[in-house]
C-alpha cells in the first residue's frame, strides 16, 4: 500500500493511495488499527503534506562506496549518524529555500525508512519487523557551511531542508531498489540500493543499539555520487523504484 497525508482546506488527512484518488482514514495506520472513512479526494486537489510526523530524523553519512570515493573519503567502519530536525521537513511540491548566506547549496537523494513500532536494541534478523515502510527523500546541505564547520548539523538543519514524500510505500524489498535523482529533468545521481555499505536491517538495528525508535520516526540511508549544487529556480526530483517521485524547486 501507498499512505499519505494532505490537506484539503483546513482539514488534514491521512490516506491509501487508491489509483489517482486517495481514501481517507481514521485511526493508527502504523498499528494497523484503521478504519476507511468513505471519502475520496483526487491527488490533483489536495496539498500533499509530509507523509509522517517523526519525532526526529536519523542520518547515516557516507553509507554509498562510490559517494566516499567522490569525496575522497574511506567507507567508514560504523555507520556515521547526524539528525536533521522535524523543523527541516518540506512536501511533495514545496519550495527549498535557498538561505541567505549560503553560497552552495547540494542536494542528496536517498531511500527513507520509515519505523513502524517502538524499538529498542532489535538485531538484524528482526529490524525489518519494526519498519513500517519507505519513502523519498533528499537530505539538503550548505555545503560551504559543512565545510567550515567541520561538522554538519548547521549545513544540513535549515528550514525546508529535509523534502520527504510524496508518500509511504509498505511491503517493498528494500535490497536492490533503484535511486535516482533528477536536476531540471536531467539525471545525476543514478544508483541501487544495493550499494549501500551498511543495508537496511543493520542500520535498524545499529541505530536502535544508540537511541529508541518510534513509529513515525525516520532513518535517511545515504546518498549516491552524483551530489552537486542548487540554484534558485531550480526542479529537483528524487524517484525511487516501488515508491514514486519527490519533486521540489528551490526558491
Amino acid at each position: 500500500m501507498r499512505w499519505l497525508r494532505f490537506r484539503q482546506g483546513e482539514n488534514e488527512y491521512t490516506a491509501y493511495l487508491d489509483g489517482e484518488f486517495a481514501r481517507a482514514v481514521t485511526g493508527d495506520i502504523y498499528s494497523g488499527r484503521w478504519h476507511d472513512t468513505g471519502r475520496t479526494f483526487h491527488l490533483a486537489e489536495v496539498e500533499f503534506l509530509t507523509p509522517c510526523r517523526p519525532g526526529k530524523i536519523i542520518c547515516v553519512g557516507l553509507n554509498y562506496r562510490d559517494h566516499a570515493a567522490e569525496f575522497k573519503m574511506e567507507v567508514p567502519a560504523q555507520p556515521v549518524l547526524f539528525l536533521k530536525p522535524p523543523s527541516s521537513l518540506l512536501p511533495h511540491g514545496g519550495a527549498i529555500v535557498y538561505p541567505d548566506g549560503v553560497r552552495r547549496l547540494d542536494y542528496e537523494a536517498e531511500l527513507a525508512v520509515v519505523i513502524g513500532k517502538k524499538a529498542r536494541h532489535v538485531s538484524g534478523e528482526q529490524a525489518r519487523e519494526v519498519v513500517f515502510g519507505y519513502t523519498c527523500a533528499n537530505d539538503i546541505t550548505a555545503r560551504d557551511l559543512q565545510k567550515i564547520d567541520q561538522q554538519w548539523t548547521r549545513a544540513k538543519s535549515f528550514d525546508t531542508f529535509c523534502p520527504l514524500g510524496p508518500w509511504i510505500a509498505t511491503g517493498l524489498d528494500d535490497s536492490d531498489l533503484p535511486v535516482s535523482l533528477l536536476l531540471n529533468g536531467e539525471i545525476r545521481q543514478s544508483s541501487r540500493t544495493a550499494q549501500l555499505a551498511f543495508d537496511v536491517p543493520f542500520l535498524v538495528s545499529f541505530i536502535s543499539s544508540v537511541m529508541t525508535l518510534e513509529p513515525g520516526d525516520v532513518i535517511l540511508t545515504g546518498t549516491p555520487s552524483g551530489v552537486g549544487p542548487l540554484q534558485k529556480g531550480d526542479t529537483v526530483t528524487v524517484s525511487i523504484g516501488g515508491i514514486g517521485e519527490l519533486s521540489n524547486t528551490v526558491i
